[in-house]
């Protein structure tokens, strides 16, 4: 389960496109944020297998965050650079790779119907009221999973199996990579 940028995109173009191509950035963010969320609840899982971490207005998906400021191979594609008030565009409709499930679609939509119509800073003010949220005064500070799913209220044992079923994945994930790159070097 390591970050895919394709489904990111995917997913912050599925939130755009309901909000007519254009949202502030960090509203975007957020709507991410709350997506992973609720898809943790649901299946134990995330949808954009992120790196979580609390910044100043609120948890922020990491490197979601970094495309957002510095572009990306597949990002930049489809969506703009931060222009006028910190706000992105869909630049390109996005043709649909189906990296998202229709349950993460579904997940993504139900999100926008509860959030999309408040203003950014009203969902910042929400976000501080996460329990896995920290004041990092003017830094940041890692989220882990382990973090989320406890503010979810998941038994203990639900979030042993969680956390240690994803770090398998990263394993063979990692394994499958090195092996790739010593084929490569052949």
């Amino acid at each position: 389960m390591r970050f895919d940028e394709q489904k990111v995109t995917e997913a912050a173009a599925f939130l755009l496109e309901l909000r007519g191509g254009c949202m502030h950035y960090i509203k975007l963010l957020k709507l991410l944020y709350i997506a992973d969320r609720h898809a943790f609840s649901e299946w134990g899982i995330p949808i954009s297998n992120d790196n979580y971490v609390s910044m100043d207005n609120g948890p922020v998906l990491s490197q979601t965050y970094n495309l957002i400021k510095d572009g990306g191979r597949f990002w930049s594609e489809y969506i703009s650079a931060p222009f006028r008030d910190y706000e992105v565009e869909l630049s390109t409709p996005l043709q649909r790779k189906r990296r998202l499930s229709l349950a993460e679609e579904e997940t993504l939509r139900n999100v926008f119907e509860t959030y999309g119509h408040l203003n950014r800073w009203r969902i910042v003010d929400i976000m501080h009221t996460l329990p896995e949220w920290k004041n990092p005064g003017g830094s940041s500070i890692p989220i882990s999973i382990n973090d989320i799913l406890h503010a979810l209220n998941e038994p203990e044992e639900n979030i042993q199996a969680i956390i240690s079923e994803i770090e398998q994945e990263r394993n063979i994930e990692q394994r499958i990579e090195s092996a790739e790159r010593v084929e490569s070097l052949r």
